[in-house]
């Protein structure tokens, strides 16, 4: 005779589908494999360890490709199977190909540039936490409850901390790490009282949940649950160097490691941005009428802070290449803010969330590309201005025309079809919904960007200063830059592939 235990017992066992939780999953078990390793093996032995974790990633990748077939959910409400956890739909696989193919790039970008810090930097601790950080950015986008979401955000972010600043001795590196560290921080604070609010309103931490109950909480409880709608909202933007959450951006990308610098772009981005889509279009959807003006004038400031900074960049400086490639992260950022500002004024969110995410895959492939080039140029020009690139054309003629191409893609020119594409799509967003000041303020900051970036592609082709010397590219970094030009070329050709996602909707 069964105990009256029994049932109670079998309604608390889950059953997991480890398909569907395999991407991330690998990416984590690769993570320990190498700092276990890193123990045991040699010091001639440590290069491995990049090719291990660049494997990993790549069979984590791959592990999408099984998942194609239809959508999967596990952790589930045993009560109600539409609560769940974790859930593999379209927006996920996509967010997972961005997160860990961009990891994948980085990673072959960081195998060179460990080669030529020449031990300077730890091999397997930097391997363990970039791929730890990478399977925390997986998972982000899969999350369906407030707990795993905030949870996914600081495994993708903790790492990330001490990558910035994983040079021993180094000021700037350690300066930007703290700087990052507590700006983060606060903004995860703030994120968690949001979150302790509306689950006191809703008694739920389940996104489709929490959307059903916050339109029906008590009179006396709406402010409560509109000050834990807005808070929840601050980690996110944070997360998407929004301003005016911004100010770690510059300092930071100059501090660390160029590869990280790359990484916290894109991957940091793609984090910050499906965590504000789900919490905003799938969590909250019944107060578009507060997150809705608030992230449209958050774009706005974005793109326009983002765009004049980099506008304001001095060729001569120190790092001036990367703190231009920065300021452009903030402005790129406000552009991809715009359609999420515009899900709250249209029936078609789908549509609206859509061309988020076509631009964010644009904006991703070129973005690494461009850093790739930059981190070429790093190995013999240490200080990263931009008057070391004049003349590249000389030196490497291939290189200076794949990085001219990744700076127009950017800008919205051709031969970059893409990036036309992809502003044209967030453009018609903006109008779709109504929002044609914010499409105005869009336009004009194009216009703003073209000239940095137009600046910056003739320094490219003018007469170098004294002798052109040419520099062999090691095989890692040429397949980094090799796979991210391939990425844009495809695209400019077949821009559907990308803006098919804006036209079928991801929900």
């Amino acid at each position: 005779m069964s105990s009256p235990a029994q049932p109670l017992a079998e309604s608390l066992v889950q059953s997991v589908d480890w398909l569907a939780i395999a991407p991330p999953t690998v990416a984590a078990v690769v993570a320990l494999a190498v700092l276990v390793a890193d123990l045991f093996a040699a010091d001639t032995r440590k290069p491995l360890l990049g090719w291990l974790s660049v494997a990993g990633l790549a069979a984590s990748t791959a592990l999408l490709l099984p998942l194609l077939d239809g959508d999967r959910s596990t952790f589930c409400l045993t009560g109600d199977p539409s609560a769940c956890s974790y859930t593999a739909d379209p927006f996920t696989l996509v967010i997972q190909f961005l997160v860990l193919g961009g990891a994948l790039l980085v990673a072959l970008l960081s195998v060179t540039v460990l080669k030529d810090a020449r031990g300077r930097l730890p091999e397997g601790e930097f391997w363990f936490l970039l791929l730890s950080s990478a399977a925390g950015a997986a998972l982000l986008p899969a999350s369906r409850d407030l707990a795993t979401l905030v949870v996914a955000l600081e495994v993708a972010s903790l790492p990330a901390f001490a990558l910035v600043g994983i040079r021993h001795g180094d000021r700037k590196s350690s300066e930007a790490a703290l700087k990052f560290f507590l700006s983060s921080v606060t903004a995860t604070a703030v994120s968690l009282m949001g979150i302790s609010f509306v689950y006191a309103t809703t008694g739920t931490l389940y996104l489709t949940q929490v959307a059903d109950r916050i339109q029906h909480v008590d009179g006396q409880l709406h402010t409560l649950a509109q000050t834990g709608v807005v808070l929840t909202l601050v980690g996110f933007a944070f997360k998407t160097a929004a301003v005016p959450f911004h100010f770690w951006v510059p300092d930071t990308y100059v501090g660390a490691p160029l590869p990280i610098a790359a990484y916290l772009s894109v991957v940091g981005k793609a984090v910050g941005f499906s965590g504000l889509i789900l919490v905003t279009v799938i969590g909250f959807p019944s107060y578009a009428d507060v997150w809705g003006p608030a992230l449209a004038a958050l774009a706005a400031l974005t793109m326009t802070v983002g765009n004049v900074g980099a506008l304001r960049q001095q060729a001569t400086r120190a790092y001036s290449a990367v703190r231009l490639l920065a300021w452009s992260s903030v402005g790129q950022a406000g552009y991809l803010l715009v359609p999420i500002a515009a899900a709250a004024y249209t029936d078609e969110a789908e549509h609206a969330i859509g061309s988020t995410v076509a631009y964010a895959l644009m904006y991703a492939a070129v973005n690494l590309g461009a850093f790739a080039v930059a981190a070429m140029v790093g190995r013999t020009s240490a200080r990263n201005r931009l008057t070391d690139y004049r003349g590249l054309y000389a030196r490497n003629p291939l290189c200076a025309l794949l990085l001219a191409f990744f700076l127009l893609c950017l800008a919205g020119l051709p031969p970059g079809i893409i990036g036309l594409f992809a502003k044209v799509t967030v453009f018609s967003a903006a109008v779709d919904a109504g929002l044609g000041w914010l499409a105005v303020v869009m336009a004009v900051n194009v216009v703003i960007a073209l000239y940095y970036y137009l600046q910056w592609t003739a320094l490219l082709f003018r007469a170098p200063e004294g002798e052109p010397v040419k520099h062999r590219v090691p095989a890692p970094l040429t397949a980094a830059i090799t796979l991210t030009a391939a990425a844009g070329v495809v695209l400019s050709g077949a821009p559907q592939l990308v803006l098919r996602f804006a036209d079928t909707g991801l929900f």
